[in-house]
């Protein structure tokens, strides 16, 4: 019975070893052992395919031989070391036998006789170059997140603040201390209603992405225009994990357009708006007269005298006086109301909803007394008038070219009977009415 049991324990010590070495065979990682000798006494399937050789051609060839002149030297203070008992850890980017670049994390087991010296050692070599790739690409955005531009904010499914980068403190003046734990709402500016928070966020959950344009408010409440990009990030089984937000401030581009678009509709010498700005401002507003009652005059103005001022003091003394002239007209403006340069020296003024005629008449007396009003300029004092030409919205046409038209013909007439004249257009009789403006000259 003992001697069954001694036969029944061999086989079964035989078939785990053998078992044991069907693993280490089959182990994705690279199995070695070397005598200390540095001559090779086993490797491992996955060994031998890294390096691209034979059972029989791998076993007995010296390390040497194996890895080269380079890795081997490499490797000699670490082949040392193992040899005097010490176990070592290491990483090495090294070629594969195909050629490609790899990158293993490597062991060696110092293996000790019945006496405690060393006979060899046990090499464990785990190929890590996929791993490796992974690090190199999230050092790399590592890098782009911390040097970009951008502000970038990372939140948790609820929009609490995890993350954000240097530029969002740049661009916030929040820290990263300040910010993390809160919601973006600390840079809420109050410049958006309700419906535009919800439409962003349908669009989001919906497509899992938002681009759009956003004020908010810098920690030190100054506002700030910005470009964002919202992404949500998903889990593996599809469900909201995290939002990136990336944004630029675009505030100086915005002044910057925000000036040429102030350019293009605004006269260039006095700042008042232009023939263009002036005729989309009227044709909104007998756009607005389709969904409720409108009335205004308009009134062309044209300067009477100036043309001899700039001849006899030049166009510098011309230009000064028509800015005063803007000034002046500008003091006259309710916020309903527009003064616009549309020539040289015309101008119209739009009066909006006026309570009728006489209030129509005494705010244009009030323009020609305004205008004649002696104006000092560089030494000079420089006294001019001005004719005005009114049509009416809507007896006298019903576009902004029939008003201006109209408008234009009555400040003819005004101006042919005499300086300081005020003529309302008439359709039956072009100029029915003139009306004499107050004596101004005292």
């Amino acid at each position: 019975m003992n001697g069954t049991t001694k036969k029944g324990d061999v086989t079964n010590q035989a078939l785990s070893s053998q078992h044991l070495r069907s693993i280490i065979d089959d182990a994705q990682n690279m199995i070695g052992y070397w005598d200390k000798d540095l001559c090779c006494r086993y490797a491992n399937n996955a060994y031998r395919e890294w390096f691209g050789k034979q059972p029989d051609e791998i076993i007995g060839i010296t390390f040497v031989e194996l890895a080269g002149e380079r890795l081997f030297t490499l490797n000699l203070p670490h082949i040392h070391a193992v040899l005097a008992g010490e176990p070592q850890r290491f990483e090495r980017s090294i070629t594969k036998a195909n050629g490609e670049p790899g990158n293993i994390i490597g062991h060696y087991i110092p293996d000790f006789d019945a006496d405690g010296r060393v006979q060899g050692f046990s090499s464990l070599a785990s190929e890590v170059t996929e791993l490796k790739e992974m690090e190199a690409q999230l050092k790399l955005a590592a890098c782009v997140y911390e040097n970009t531009l951008d502000g970038v904010v990372i939140t948790d499914i609820d929009g609490i603040i995890l993350s954000v980068n240097p530029a969002f403190t740049e661009i916030t003046g929040y820290s990263e201390a300040e910010a993390v734990g809160q919601n973006p709402r600390i840079l809420k500016s109050n410049r958006h209603d309700d419906a535009f928070y919800s439409a962003m966020w349908e669009e989001l959950t919906t497509t899992s992405r938002w681009t759009g344009e956003l004020w908010n408010r810098r920690k030190d409440g100054e506002l700030y225009l910005e470009r964002m990009t919202i992404s949500m990030v998903r889990d593996l089984e599809g469900e909201p994990l995290r939002y990136v937000s990336v944004f630029s401030d675009i505030t100086a581009l915005w002044h910057k357009d925000e000036h040429i678009r102030h350019l293009a509709f605004h006269d260039a010498l006095t700042d008042l708006p232009n023939r263009t700005l002036l005729i989309e401002r009227l044709n909104q507003k007998l756009i607005n007269s389709h969904r409720e009652e409108c009335n205004l005059a308009l009134m062309f103005l044209d300067l009477d005298g100036f043309k001899s001022v700039n001849d006899k003091f030049g166009h510098n003394i011309g230009d000064d006086l028509l800015k005063e002239v803007a000034r002046r007209l500008l003091s006259l403006v309710r916020e309903s109301d527009t003064v616009a340069r549309v020539g040289g020296d015309e101008f119209i003024f739009i009066l909006h909803k006026p309570k009728g005629e006489e209030e129509i008449t005494d705010v244009a007396h009030r323009i020609i007394n305004a205008i004649n009003k002696p104006v000092k300029i560089h030494g000079h004092v420089i006294g001019i008038g001005t004719s005005v030409g009114i049509a009416r919205f809507p007896t006298d046409g019903k576009t902004s070219v029939d008003l201006i038209r109209n408008a234009d013909a009555a400040m003819y007439a005004a101006k042919n009977s005499g300086k300081n004249k005020i003529h309302f257009f008439s359709a039956e009789n072009a100029f029915t009415r003139r009306i004499s403006a107050p004596d101004v000259t005292g």
